[in-house]
């Protein structure tokens, strides 16, 4: 990341994130040293807000925080020059193109070079943003980045609340307490399915640890 970029990502979240997070966000986090602190590394972690990735990466000392990259659509996060560059320069996503038309080899050549530098990935196996706090079905694209690749583990977390604090479609923040639950690295998998099974349960697992998670 270039100097100047980096100095406003550190101000960005010095500033403005990490308040955020702690003064209007109540977190509730549980196992926080289970979190990847080196890569090459990937979160998996449920999404149902803008905020899911602000709040992850507000998780990490400052000093780490260009080694965390989010992967985000390409047809969202680029769509205009200034989220562009904000996304690319600041945030330091990986855009990942949802159009079906790139190879599966070409279309994780990104996601495969950040790891090889030993950067931590978030990524989110659902897709894309549900409804607030509920679980889809999760997509085989974490399966087919990491199958090849015994050095990169996969740590599940379970974010709840944060769909009710800035849901789909809205643009005004309301306070609320949050949980993020942090889980053990899922083990490697003989094929997708095994794999997409594992990850399910575990989320379903760490979801119970949640206090903040409607009855």
């Amino acid at each position: 990341m270039h100097k100047l970029n980096r100095l406003i990502q550190l101000l960005f979240f010095a500033v403005l994130v990490k308040p955020l997070v702690l003064i209007i966000l109540g977190l509730n986090i549980r196992n926080k040293k289970g979190l990847p602190m080196e890569g090459p590394a990937v979160i998996m972690a449920n999404h149902n807000s803008h905020l899911d990735t602000m709040v992850l990466m507000s998780l990490f000392p400052l000093r780490k925080m260009h080694k965390v990259r989010p992967v985000a659509a390409a047809d969202y996060f680029l769509k205009n020059r200034w989220m562009a560059w904000f996304s690319l320069k600041i945030i330091g996503i990986i855009p990942l193109e949802r159009t079906g038309k790139a190879d599966r080899d070409t279309l994780f050549n990104e996601c495969h070079d950040a790891l090889d530098k030993g950067e931590i990935l978030v990524l989110f196996p659902e897709g894309s943003r549900g409804l607030p706090d509920q679980m889809s079905t999760l997509k085989k694209g974490v399966y087919h980045l990491i199958k090849d690749r015994d050095d990169v583990s996969a740590v599940p977390i379970v974010m709840n609340g944060l769909g009710f604090a800035l849901p789909k479609g809205e643009g005004l923040l309301v306070p609320v307490n949050v949980d993020v639950i942090v889980g053990q690295a899922i083990d490697h998998s003989p094929n997708a399915d095994v794999f997409i099974d594992s990850t399910t349960k575990a989320f379903t697992q760490l979801k119970e640890f949640c206090i903040t998670k409607q009855s």
